[in-house]
């Protein structure tokens, strides 16, 4: 019965006994008070039970040491409890140094995959093992959730802003992909599977037939056909700024206002571009909202991305 219904799903991430350590501990400490609880009243309700019509109870008298006590240890518990969650919380939600970015489009029904060197995949992803995986996902039309849970990964897919998540596979095989947000008719069916391959095994189905040009190249191309380089020149003489190593840094804005060039920054520019101004140009870039869909938009991002580092980190 074990095998073929088991009452956990495998661990098979870094993050998997982390998460499992902490529901475990919230299991005991739930079920150690529920005991002492209702022991306790059933104890004190025949104990202290009233035995003659005429009987009364003995007067109370409080206890200073009493009082601290069982409000000192819940809080405590409950201190280790939130302390130790956020840990987990941020640990999930920042990808380590040097993961691989697979970008991630969630659409009624079905998930669309895009690796770095341009493999596309539909329902399925293939990664790695032992290499930290950063997915960057957005919806198309609304709210879906990605849920793996042998990797006890799980994270919201909003339309219109980007959210990300990572994991590293501990496990090869075929892991079960779930949508674990109501979206529709056919939620049920908005499924998949993860593949996690040996490495040698990965670089063999990357390589293989099907395999499309690396997100970069593709944004690159895209760039141009829109005429976004007639604007964005690359030493900063366009009528638009210069993107290299944009992509990170800190943007001022013509209200005053700054924040970080990431990648919804980039999604808004492309999409709603008066809405935010940089300080020292013009409003005049004109939308392409309908133009670009969810999958150039993440090409863009990586052309975008791979726009000089290096120069970018030197230009003051």
């Amino acid at each position: 019965m074990g095998r073929t219904f088991p009452l956990f799903p495998q661990r098979a991430s870094t993050a998997a006994g982390q998460v499992d350590a902490l529901f475990f501990f919230l299991v005991a400490v739930s079920v150690f008070f529920v005991v002492l609880i209702f022991g306790l009243i059933a104890y004190f309700s025949v104990r202290y039970r009233q035995r003659t019509g005429h009987e009364r109870g003995e007067p109370t008298r409080t206890s200073i040491g009493l009082e601290i006590t069982w409000t000192g240890i819940p809080m405590a518990l409950t201190v280790v409890m939130f302390v130790w969650g956020v840990k987990l919380f941020f640990n999930a939600y920042s990808p380590p140094p040097g993961a691989m970015e697979v970008f991630v489009v969630a659409k009624q029904w079905m998930w669309k995959f895009q690796h770095p060197e341009g493999r596309r995949e539909i329902n399925e992803l293939h990664v790695p093992l032992g290499q930290p995986i950063q997915l960057t996902m957005i919806s198309e039309d609304v709210i879906h959730d990605l849920f793996v849970p042998a990797f006890r990964t799980k994270m919201d897919v909003l339309p219109g802003r980007y959210s990300t998540v990572w994991f590293q596979a501990t496990r090869t095989g075929t892991y079960h992909l779930f949508c674990s947000q109501y979206c529709g008719t056919e939620h049920s069916k908005m499924g998949g599977w993860v593949h996690v391959m040996e490495p040698a095994d990965y670089a063999k189905w990357l390589s293989g037939a099907g395999a499309n040009e690396p997100l970069e190249v593709a944004g690159a191309r895209l760039f141009t056909q829109l005429g976004c380089i007639t604007c964005h020149q690359p030493n900063g003489t366009g009528r638009g700024p210069s993107l290299v190593g944009a992509f990170g840094r800190t943007v001022k804005l013509t209200t005053g206002e700054t924040l970080v060039a990431n990648e919804d920054y980039v999604r808004m520019m492309v999409l709603t571009p008066g809405v935010k101004v940089v300080a020292g140009y013009q409003p005049i870039m004109p939308t392409f909202k309908g133009l670009v869909s969810e999958e150039g938009l993440q090409q863009l991002v990586a052309y975008i991305k791979s726009l000089g580092k290096e120069e970018g980190a030197k230009t003051p």
